[in-house]
């Protein structure tokens, strides 16, 4: 009487396999445990039934591409970390620097304010409008003709009435158009940069006048 063998591999033999790990397994085990139990059903296989080739073949193949991600990812998490650290440093570097950033505050000191705007394209007509604290305007600026990009901006500190605005911190407004079509400016303020911090998401520069901005916020570094 002959005895036939199955391709069905004992649950007991697969349970051995396996392992009894039910967390993440590195790379080399994960391979070893493949190849173990590749062996044990080319072991197990029906003499009158064995394994196609072509079926190995796609096993081995799925093997290799898992290892090749693998290590795909563990290169692009080294690498992502050793830009976070060069990042860090380069925002360290700037610490004590002035920046221009999106904003709408103004901070004036001694009858100096610096400010700016940012346009999509060339304006013909910018206006600026300085309030204080209660939302009052205390000064209008006719900017005229303001080429497109970033345009760094002072204010001396006088009023509308000519009299000098006490230093602080104010708010201005930005409204630019070319021709009849009104331009979407974006506001920058100037702060001086006092600190980073380091997270997941990048480094974050404390910046006055302004807050917690990114490295990407960043149009001009003084």
């Amino acid at each position: 009487m002959t005895t036939i063998q199955t391709n069905t591999v004992d649950p007991t033999l697969l349970a051995t396999v396996n392992g009894s790990k039910a967390s993440k397994t590195t790379t080399e085990e994960a391979q070893d445990r493949f190849l173990t139990l590749l062996v044990t059903q080319m072991k197990n296989q029906d003499p009158l039934n064995p394994m196609d080739n072509a079926q190995v073949t796609s096993q081995l193949a799925q093997l290799s591409t898992v290892s090749g991600i693998d290590k795909l990812n563990a290169s692009v998490t080294a690498m992502s970390a050793n830009f976070q650290a060069s990042q860090n440093l380069q925002a360290a570097n700037m610490i004590g620097h002035g920046v221009i950033a999106p904003g709408s505050a103004i901070g004036l000191t001694d009858g100096k304010a610096i400010f700016g705007v940012e346009l999509p394209q060339a304006a013909d007509k910018v206006e600026i409008s300085i309030k204080d604290a209660s939302g009052n305007t205390v000064r209008k600026l006719n900017m005229g003709v303001v080429p497109v990009g970033v345009n760094t901006m002072t204010w001396d500190g006088l009023t509308d009435s000519g009299a000098t605005a006490a230093n602080g911190v104010y708010k201005f407004e930005v409204s630019a158009s070319s021709g009849e079509n009104k331009l979407d400016a974006t506001s920058l303020s100037f702060g001086m940069v006092s600190s980073i911090t380091s997270s997941t998401q990048g480094a974050k520069l404390s910046v006055a006048n302004i807050g917690d901005i990114s490295m990407a916020d960043v149009r001009q570094i003084y």
